[in-house]
C-alpha cells in the first residue's frame, strides 16, 4: 500500500528560487564601495547567524550584529562591520531572484495538498521572493523559522506549520550529505520530479 500525504512543506532557497547575484557578489560589491580591505567572508557571516538570530529583529539587524561581530574578532571596529553590512543591504535586492527547474509543474500538480512553506528566513526577505515568483498566495501556511518559531533544525517551525504532514526535501545537490539523517524515504534532483513520487 503507498503512503498517503497529508502534506507538503517547502523551504523557499535553494528549494523554490535563488537569488541571481550571489552573496559573494554582493560582499565583494561592498567592500568595494566602501573603500575597505576585505576581512569578511560570506562562511563566516553564516557560521554567526546562529548567535544572533534571536535577538535581531530583521535580516538587516541580523547582518549588522555578525559583521559588528566579525571586526571585532578581527581587531577592527565594529562601527567598520556594521558599514559593511549596510551596503550589502543597499545592495541586496530580495526580489531579484530565478524560479528552480519544476517549480511550477509541483505547484501545479499538488494544488489539491495543502502546501506549506517553512524557511529560515525574516518575514519581510522571503515574502518579497515569493511576491517576485508570482507565489504569495500558492501556500497555507508559511513559517519564517528563527522568528516565528525556533530555527531550523528545531521540529518546532514544522509543527507549527502543520499537526500532521510527511515533509519532503529538496536540497541544492551539492549540499546534500552522503548519508542524511535522518533517511529519507526519496531523494529527488528537481521538483518536477515531487507529483509522481507523492501519487505513486
Amino acid at each position: 500500500m503507498g503512503v498517503t500525504y497529508e502534506a507538503v512543506l517547502f523551504d523557499v532557497d535553494d528549494t523554490l528560487c535563488r537569488y541571481r547575484r550571489t552573496g559573494d557578489e554582493l560582499l565583494a560589491a561592498a567592500f568595494e564601495r566602501t573603500g575597505v580591505d576585505p576581512f569578511i567572508a560570506l562562511e563566516e557571516y553564516h557560521d554567526r547567524y546562529p548567535e544572533f538570530v534571536d535577538d535581531s529583529d530583521s535580516v538587516i539587524d541580523l547582518r549588522a550584529q555578525c559583521f559588528a561581530a566579525i571586526a571585532e574578532e578581527k581587531g577592527r571596529d565594529p562601527s567598520v562591520g556594521r558599514r559593511i553590512a549596510a551596503v550589502y543591504a543597499d545592495e541586496r535586492d530580495h526580489g531579484n531572484v530565478e524560479p528552480l527547474a519544476g517549480v511550477e509543474t509541483a505547484l501545479d500538480a499538488l494544488d489539491d495538498l495543502p502546501l506549506g512553506v517553512v524557511t529560515n528566513g525574516a518575514p519581510e526577505m522571503q515574502s518579497a521572493k515569493l511576491e517576485a515568483l508570482g507565489l504569495s498566495e500558492a501556500f497555507d501556511v508559511v513559517v519564517h523559522a528563527g522568528y516565528d518559531t525556533p530555527a531550523k533544525p528545531s521540529p518546532a517551525p514544522f509543527e507549527a506549520a502543520l499537526s500532521a504532514l510527511s515533509a519532503v526535501w529538496l536540497a541544492e545537490g551539492t549540499n546534500s550529505p552522503e548519508r542524511p539523517t535522518p533517511e529519507p524515504d526519496h531523494a529527488i534532483s528537481t521538483l518536477a520530479e515531487l507529483p509522481s513520487v507523492i501519487r505513486q
